[in-house]
């Protein structure tokens, strides 16, 4: 059996010309007008598995939260898979650029539990490396696919142009890594926020 191929998109423009908003997708948008932080998951919903879950448990109450979700019936990473460096929703560039530090959630193919880190933001990287790694999950910072240093990743089209993406393996996704790659991101992120 072959793989479908994934539809292959210029921009989101070019996206929205194909699929409909409420019927393929769906765009969900929580401000926190008094957060730095932004936490977006740009292939939630059924594009890629517990993405948008995650990310509304990091952003909890505190930070700004965007998600991108495919609700199509079947078929959703083939039709509505923007590659991060393409992903220039409105709403969502809008949003993130009034916010310091952009933390964005993937997921990934993988045979283990493990979040590739990626992104411009050096330090806000190296911090979360070290929270994860505490939290007793396997991250890796380099020598994967996913280094997410282009300038136009959504991860980086933030206020300072530096941010994070965290691509989760599919066995992380649902398991009971998932809580402390939570737990963890966000003890970073509120550290973040106190140090304002």
């Amino acid at each position: 059996m072959s793989v479908p191929e994934v539809k292959s998109y210029g921009g989101f423009a070019d996206l929205a010309k194909h699929q409909a908003r409420g019927k393929d997708y769906e765009i969900i948008v929580s401000p926190r007008p008094t957060s730095r932080v932004a936490v977006i998951a740009p292939h939630g919903g059924c594009i890629e598995r517990r993405t948008s879950e995650i990310a509304c448990a990091i952003a909890g109450d505190q930070f700004n939260l965007y998600l991108f979700e495919g609700i199509r019936p079947s078929k959703n990473y083939t039709a509505l898979h923007l590659t991060s460096h393409l992903f220039d929703e409105p709403e969502c560039l809008v949003l993130i650029a009034q916010c310091q530090f952009v933390v964005a959630i993937h997921g990934c193919d993988g045979a283990d539990k493990r979040v590739l880190l990626g992104g411009l933001n050096g330090t806000l990287k190296k911090q979360l490396a070290t929270a994860l790694g505490d939290a007793n999950v396997t991250v890796q910072t380099n020598g994967h696919h996913f280094p997410a240093t282009e300038p136009s990743n959504i991860c980086n089209r933030g206020l300072t142009r530096r941010g994070v993406q965290l691509e989760l393996t599919g066995p992380l996704r649902g398991s009971a890594v998932e809580a402390r790659v939570v737990s963890a991101v966000r003890s970073v992120l509120v550290g973040l926020g106190a140090a304002a």
